[in-house]
């Protein structure tokens, strides 16, 4: 009698383990493959990165041919999902996508909700003005003054660089950061002050009229990677998709349509 408590007991043990096990075993990569679609997290609105049409709906933008390229490796459809540079951490948490990609800096607060990919891109803040004001705009310390007219885009880390260095000059949120270098342009603003990769390519959007200020040499260092939801084995797919599309090319050919 006891022989065969004993044995029932193992018998369960064993069918308990076995079922953590392969509940252990799914991951969000096996979800994503299984539903066969891939959500991807974009605000739409960070030339060259990400561009939301809203006449059409539809996105543009190096980071969207970069996600469907790991829509492809990955063998499913590619969804992206609207979101917001203040709502990008609730959205993220709220696990409203898998992924998201649009130029998403590297921070130690995202880090805390997710895991980053490699990182795809290496750069910093540094300031764009009206190009006969570039020599005015070299330093933090030329910059902080009262009477310099700063604009910033709302909850990403180009606010929050502004709001940790200027402390006299006068910030300026603009909501629109589709426009907001126009605004510059048009002198309603002196500069703002954003990620080397951005000011490069408004400038040659604004050639003639503003000048990225030192972009090889900006004023701090941050990275540019995908911004994943807690699941080791998604992260090491993309790991190996973007060592693969660095090494054969296909990185690099999406790079030069939009950045060269």
């Amino acid at each position: 009698m006891i022989a065969r408590i004993w044995t029932a007991l193992a018998v369960t043990l064993l069918v308990t383990v076995s079922a953590h096990a392969q509940q252990a075993s799914s991951s969000r990569l096996d979800e994503i493959v299984k539903r066969g679609t891939l959500r991807v997290g974009m605000t739409g609105d960070y030339k060259p990165f990400t561009y939301l049409d809203k006449t059409t709906q539809q996105f543009s933008g190096f980071d969207v041919d970069m996600a469907q390229s790991l829509g492809k490796a990955l063998g499913v459809k590619v969804e992206f999902v609207p979101t917001a540079w203040p709502k990008l951490m609730k959205d993220f948490e709220a696990d409203q996508f898998d992924i998201a990609m649009g130029g998403v800096s590297v921070t130690l607060d995202r880090q805390k909700k997710g895991f980053f990919s490699t990182p795809i891109m290496r750069e910093g803040k540094t300031p764009i003005a009206r190009c006969a004001d570039v020599g005015k705009y070299q330093s933090i310390a030329d910059i902080d003054k009262k009477g310099t007219r700063i604009i910033v885009n709302p909850g990403g880390t180009n606010e929050r660089f502004a709001r940790a260095n200027i402390k006299e000059a006068e910030i300026t949120v603009f909501a629109d950061n589709t426009v907001i270098f126009d605004e510059i342009a048009k002198g309603n603003a002196d500069l703002m002050m954003t990620d080397a990769s951005e000011t490069r390519y408004q400038q040659k959007q604004h050639a003639g009229v503003l000048c990225a200020v030192h972009p090889e040499k900006p004023f701090d260092f941050s990275e540019k990677a995908y911004w994943l939801q807690r699941d080791m084995a998604l992260k090491a797919f993309v790991d190996q998709w973007l060592h693969i599309s660095m090494e054969d090319g296909s990185y690099k050919n999406i790079y030069a349509a939009w950045f060269d």
